[in-house]
């Protein structure tokens, strides 16, 4: 699979497994696990989770799925990178410490590979990248970053002691929330910060889209394929799509492998165009 370079030279899959709506419900528990479970399986080896996400529900998700996985010799440690996110009315410097722990006990993990601000609360950038630093120092956390930040956020985040030490920014990226390409993607780039994006399929709409419909048969993909693959094909972008099904998680993971031609993508940019000039980021 194609991968992306996060600052300090670490690459990752240019395609991850979003969790979002997991660890909602005792009743779905088992087979959500299980899903983890068969995506690291097939080959995922990027986990995107948040301590929003069924209020922790998902990290123990994910955290149960690995640990089964680790016991059965399935998969090393140091082959799957976990990102997990601390909700915004915890990101005091204590607080998110205080919820780093949690999250990691929730994901059985040492260390959380990347850890994001989920989006811009109250507290001061300043603190939550105090804190950040402090976590990164202590091994609690290999990389942090942000997530739902728009180019001015970025901009203030640079200015500020160990701000620019930000490893991405996850932001909602589909081929019908283009308003990244016209700013934020650009700027991103050009400090070699990834976007990371979640949503890539506008939580499923888009498998069902008629603009997709006759060009992915054409190429014998499906609609999400398509669109998936145009997402991991912009340069610097990476995607994390939530999937629970078997057939879903394999479509998925072999749009990674899709590849686009000069044409197919001028074809996209002709039906699913970026806005003229810039626009309010989406957020889910």
């Amino acid at each position: 699979m194609k991968t992306v370079s996060l600052p300090g030279g670490k690459s990752l899959p240019v395609l991850g497994l979003g969790t979002w709506r997991m660890g909602e419900s005792v009743r779905t528990r088992l087979a959500e696990v299980a899903a983890v479970r068969c995506a690291l399986e097939l080959g995922y080896r990027l986990i995107d989770t948040a301590e929003m996400y069924g209020e922790g529900g998902a990290e123990e998700v994910v955290g149960q799925a690995l640990a089964e996985a680790l016991r059965a010799g399935t998969l090393a440690r140091e082959e799957v990178f976990v990102v997990s996110k601390v909700y915004p009315h915890n990101a005091s410097r204590d607080g998110t410490l205080a919820a780093c722990e949690r999250s990691r006990k929730r994901l059985q993990l040492d260390t959380i590979d990347l850890y994001l601000l989920h989006w811009r609360g109250a507290h001061p950038l300043q603190e939550t990248v105090g804190a950040f630093e402090a976590l990164r120092g202590k091994g609690c956390v290999g990389h942090w970053g942000v997530s739902n930040f728009d180019v001015g956020d970025m901009i203030e985040l640079w200015s500020l002691e160990a701000g620019s030490k930000c490893a991405t920014n996850q932001v909602y990226y589909s081929l019908t929330e283009r308003g990244p390409d016209v700013e934020l993607l650009p700027w991103q780039c050009e400090r070699g910060v990834p976007l990371m994006a979640y949503s890539p399929i506008d939580q499923g709409r888009l498998a069902g889209d008629r603009k997709l419909r006759a060009m992915a048969a054409g190429r014998g993909i499906t609609p999400a394929q398509l669109a998936l693959a145009w997402a991991v094909s912009r340069v610097g972008v990476l995607a994390v799509p939530k999937a629970v099904r078997e057939a879903h998680l394999r479509e998925n993971l072999a749009a990674a492998a899709v590849e686009l031609t000069a044409h197919d993508l001028a074809e996209l940019d002709r039906r699913f165009p970026a806005p003229p000039r810039k626009t309010p980021l989406a957020m889910r």
